[in-house]
């Protein structure tokens, strides 16, 4: 008898596990708990999670040891996304909201050992960026400091699963991608979750500045705004028909810790540059520009960085009284851990290459 119930068990745990296998290779739903009927206060695990195909990634540029990423030894994350895409009338249009599992570009990059073209003339990582570029040849780019000097870490990944978030009235199941991508959660627009990422490059923004280390005083009475290598107009002051915020802070920064709890009161950066930079998919995706000071210190930015947030977290230009030291005009990152980036004495916005 013990034999005989011995050899059912024996049989219906092969049965299951091929009836497992054979889901995963139908891309079904991973093995997890599911809490259809909110048992717990969690919003984000009630549904179903699908695995998502990961194509080998390379990482290259810049940097002294490329090559293939490891997924196996780095941790899993998890973002939460409204998509959303531009559609053909210039509007937008909601694709799904979603949780992403996968790995973060923090984690992938972190033992990479930086190895700038520029090194000599600016030493600073904060005006490098990447490119990721998917396997049909599209590319999107991620300043060094959307990764690394956020607030909020970890919220850029390479998916490699999703699980639907399904209002609980509608019930709309929104379509599911059924390969890897790149996912940035902070992005209001997400035409920057390609699909099918393969390679990462690392680069510094490609302008040489005159650096002049320890300049004091420094003051730059006006910024030149430049288009490529055109320049395209000059600001001495901040248009009032823009209004003014105040931010506050504890203002900290990598090298000397606290500098001050002092508010931050300017006008944000896409109010004054967005006439000069139109909101299109190629932007979104692919924009970059460099803010410099007059000393050459400089940080690269992307253009969703500062047009395309989701979480009000806006970068400040600030206008200081006549003749202070760091003048005229300063930058402000609110979406900033560290201070690395508040530029003084912007002399300088470069937007592309």
């Amino acid at each position: 008898m013990k034999k005989s119930i011995l050899l059912l068990l024996t049989s219906f745990l092969m049965i299951s596990c091929n009836q497992v296998s054979n889901e995963h290779q139908q891309n079904q739903p991973l093995s997890q708990f599911i809490d259809s009927t909110d048992m717990t206060n969690n919003f984000y695990d009630n549904t179903p999670t699908y695995d998502l195909q990961v194509m080998d990634l390379t990482v290259d540029g810049e940097i002294a040891n490329p090559g293939k990423v490891d997924f196996s030894n780095l941790p899993k994350r998890s973002v939460i996304v409204k998509e959303t895409l531009l559609d053909s009338a210039g509007g937008d249009k909601f694709t799904g909201a979603f949780r992403y599992d996968g790995y973060s570009l923090f984690d992938i990059l972190e033992k990479r050992i930086i190895h700038k073209v520029n090194a000599e003339e600016f030493n600073s990582i904060i005006d490098l960026f990447i490119e990721i570029e998917n396997d049909k040849g599209e590319k999107v780019v991620f300043s060094w400091g959307e990764i690394y000097y956020p607030n909020n870490l970890h919220k850029i990944l390479i998916a490699s699963s999703v699980s639907r978030i399904v209002p609980s009235k509608t019930k709309d199941l929104w379509k599911l991608p059924v390969s890897s991508k790149v996912v940035a959660s902070g992005d209001l627009i997400t035409e920057r979750n390609i699909s099918n990422p393969v390679k990462i490059t690392v680069r510094s923004f490609p302008k040489s500045f005159t650096t002049t280390k320890g300049m004091s005083p420094m003051f730059a009475d006006r910024i030149i705004l430049y288009k490529g290598k055109d320049q395209i107009n000059e600001i001495k002051t901040l248009p009032e028909s823009i209004q003014t915020e105040t931010f506050n802070t504890i203002f900290y920064g990598r090298g000397k810790g606290i500098h001050s709890t002092t508010p931050f009161r300017g006008i944000m950066l896409k109010d004054l540059l967005s006439g000069y930079y139109p909101l299109t998919r190629e932007n979104i995706q692919s924009g970059i520009m460099c803010i410099t000071g007059m000393d050459g210190y400089r940080c690269a930015l992307t253009y969703s960085e500062i047009f395309n947030r989701n979480d009000q977290q806006e970068f400040l230009l600030i206008k200081t009284a006549p003749g202070e030291d760091g003048g005229l005009f300063r930058m402000f990152a609110a979406s900033d851990f560290f201070s690395d980036r508040a530029i003084k004495s912007v002399s300088g916005i470069h937007l592309g290459y």
